[in-house]
């Protein structure tokens, strides 16, 4: 491979952070309610103490200092905001970079489906030196690669995107589509949605910048009435993260 496929994982605490470093990841994601919603924006305090763990991990030549993402999604469902709603965005950026983030993952949506170019130009103006990530919105565009050029002029840095498939896995054919127009524009491609390490080759395979996967697995743990349904709560899991970095090592690709 020309350079080091990225690992990122998406992550809903400091144990998690901790884990992804320890495989080798290059970043993390970090969100709340991920299983339930897709995942929202976590609260500052848990952006401080994430980037807290990220930065007492050791790092070395195969695992630099983990870098911390935030996701800023105001709500579950579409990515079509109100006024409110974006203005809470932008002061979410702000707060995310001011803990220690090293980015942000945001994505905004017009009502006929095309990237929110006013939207994602005050987003990424808030994120200052920051990198800007552009989640899986990407993957209701009816036009995902002429959106490339759009987003790499308001200069964001990567996109997340399954191909528009459920999972990347089922989203090749167009994640390298993705991937041989990026090469125009220096955006990167990561391949996310439903990722396995058995699916990491393929991926490679079409040329993908970076990985993302949750590799995660849920704690059974009723919380009774008034405590939210009887599903527990998730965390990152060793085991899974491990697979996934030992894939990254281990594919080669021709």
């Amino acid at each position: 491979m020309p350079q080091r496929v990225a690992l990122e994982l998406a992550v809903q605490d400091p144990a998690g952070a901790v884990i992804a470093a320890g495989v080798g990841a290059r970043r993390v994601e970090l969100c709340s309610a991920l299983g339930a919603t897709g995942g929202i924006t976590p609260s500052a305090a848990l952006v401080e103490a994430v980037v807290a763990a990220a930065a007492v991990v050791p790092s070395s030549d195969s695992a630099p200092i983990l870098e911390v993402h935030v996701l800023v999604r105001p709500r579950p469902g579409g990515f079509v905001y109100s006024a409110a709603e974006t203005d809470l965005m932008l002061r979410d950026v702000t707060l995310a970079t001011d803990q220690g983030a090293d980015g942000v993952v945001v994505g905004a949506l017009t009502p006929s489906g095309t990237v929110d170019v006013p939207r994602m130009r005050d987003l990424v103006a808030a994120a200052e030196d920051a990198e800007v990530t552009f989640h899986r919105a990407l993957d209701v565009v009816a036009d995902p690669v002429a959106a490339l050029d759009t987003l790499a002029e308001l200069g964001v840095t990567r996109v997340l995107t399954s191909g528009g498939a459920a999972r990347a896995g089922e989203g090749l054919e167009r994640l390298a589509a993705l991937v041989e127009h990026s090469a125009e524009l220096g955006i990167e491609i990561m391949a996310g949605g439903g990722v396995t390490a058995a699916d990491i080759p393929a991926l490679l395979g079409v040329g993908v910048d970076a990985v993302h996967l949750s590799a995660k697995r849920t704690v059974v743990d009723a919380a009774g009435p008034g405590g939210g349904d009887e599903t527990g709560y998730e965390v990152t899991d060793q085991t899974l993260a491990e697979a996934a970095a030992e894939a990254l090592r281990t594919t080669v690709v021709s």
